[in-house]
């Protein structure tokens, strides 16, 4: 599909999946599903990898289909690695990150406890994809992960909120939609550029002492928008732009997370700096 058409297309499909989410239509997936590989509670760090890595799906994302491909990726090169279901709404399945945005980073303080207590780890790297790379900021500045978590990497994380390509704006022009979207999917009416949530995320800066931040973006963005608007501002924060490391990468906002070799292999260099290989479109095959 050409890029233009797939950017005009993709919000609309968003919305679309927000109607379906909301039809009740069976009993709830079971909080932290284990799969081959991850999620493994006798995992123990090793010293190559001393942290274990919590990994945070994004909105309508769940813990297991959001990392079908990076959490192996991961997992092959030794880390423990671990991922939870979040922002559940009653009778909704499968489809979450739908809740208030500061009730989801408090199931991810109760997440991170538990991994560290089964692993006996000090501290986690996180790293998520879109709200799953915005919400755990929440957690770090206002839940006290900060003490517990040594980077936070963003996959097309909506760090400041997003215009949706424009739509959000169209919103007062349809009395109720608003409203509906609050009371119905308050984890998507969290995520507006200029919401209350977003306006409290970002006050006092984006970031806060001790965290090392990485925000990996790519131009052909069309769910956070304007892209940009992902990036971070302040020390120890390391800003990519995907076409920065391969230019003929064309990936969007899902394929970033759930299928981009070379996004995985810069996350991968923000876990373990002291040991980081350039990012280039040949790590597509590393």
């Amino acid at each position: 599909m050409l890029p233009w058409r797939r950017r005009l297309l993709r919000p609309l499909a968003v919305l679309a999946l927000a109607a379906a989410a909301l039809a009740p239509t069976g009993p709830a997936q079971a909080d932290t599903a284990p799969h081959s590989g991850w999620n493994n509670w006798s995992c123990k760090p090793s010293a190559a990898h001393p942290r274990p890595v919590v990994l945070v799906h994004g909105t309508f994302g769940n813990s297991v289909d959001n990392w079908l491909g990076f959490a192996p990726y991961l997992v092959n090169r030794g880390y423990c690695v671990y991922s939870l279901d979040y922002g559940q709404l009653p009778g909704v399945p499968l489809f979450n990150g739908l809740g208030p945005i500061d009730k989801s980073a408090g199931q991810l303080d109760i997440f991170v406890d538990k991994v560290l207590a089964s692993t006996g780890a000090a501290k986690t790297d996180i790293v998520g994809h879109s709200q799953g790379g915005m919400m755990p900021n929440y957690y770090l500045k206002f839940l006290g992960g900060a003490a517990k978590t040594n980077a936070l990497v963003g996959l097309a994380p909506d760090n400041h909120g997003t215009t949706l390509l424009g739509l959000t704006k169209l919103l007062p022009y349809f009395p109720g939609a608003g409203d509906l979207i609050n009371s119905a999917t308050p984890g998507l009416a969290d995520q507006v550029a200029g919401s209350p949530f977003v306006t409290k995320l970002n006050a006092g800066g984006d970031t806060v002492p001790g965290v090392n931040y990485t925000v990996i973006a790519t131009r052909f963005d069309e769910v956070v928008t304007p892209y940009r608007t992902q990036f971070l501002d302040g020390p120890n924060v390391h800003n990519v732009l995907l076409q920065d490391l391969c230019a003929v990468d064309v990936s969007e906002h899902v394929a970033i997370g759930l299928t981009d070799r070379i996004a995985w292999h810069e996350a991968a260099n923000a876990l373990d700096p002291q040991h980081a290989q350039r990012t280039t479109c040949a790590s597509v095959f590393s």
